[in-house]
């Protein structure tokens, strides 16, 4: 019973910094050809947004909307798949609900 529980601890605590990895790492997801970038950490909390002045067409907002949104589910995409990358090492690649 002993070195399960003392697995099941190394486990958390290898999650517990894989959590903190992810917080600090920041992707980039880009749209436009790169006019608009999205960074995101590895939980996919945005962390900013820059977009090229020449982006910014106030007869066509709407080319602007869309590209925002394009590079915030490039970058949210990109942070997911790292997270499950990082993740995948902990769990062997089996997918545990709830743990990502």
């Amino acid at each position: 019973m002993q070195p399960n529980m003392k697995m099941i601890q190394q486990m958390q605590n290898r999650m517990m910094k894989i959590q903190q990895e992810l917080e600090e790492t920041v992707v980039e997801g880009t749209a436009g050809g790169g006019v608009v970038k999205v960074e995101v950490n590895g939980q996919r909390a945005m962390q900013s947004i820059k977009i090229d002045p020449l982006a910014v067409d106030p007869e066509d907002v709407e080319m602007l909307e869309d590209l925002v949104v394009a590079a915030v589910q490039d970058a949210m995409d990109r942070a997911s798949k790292l997270a499950e990358d990082k993740m995948g090492a902990l769990t062997g690649g089996m997918k545990i609900p709830g743990l990502m």
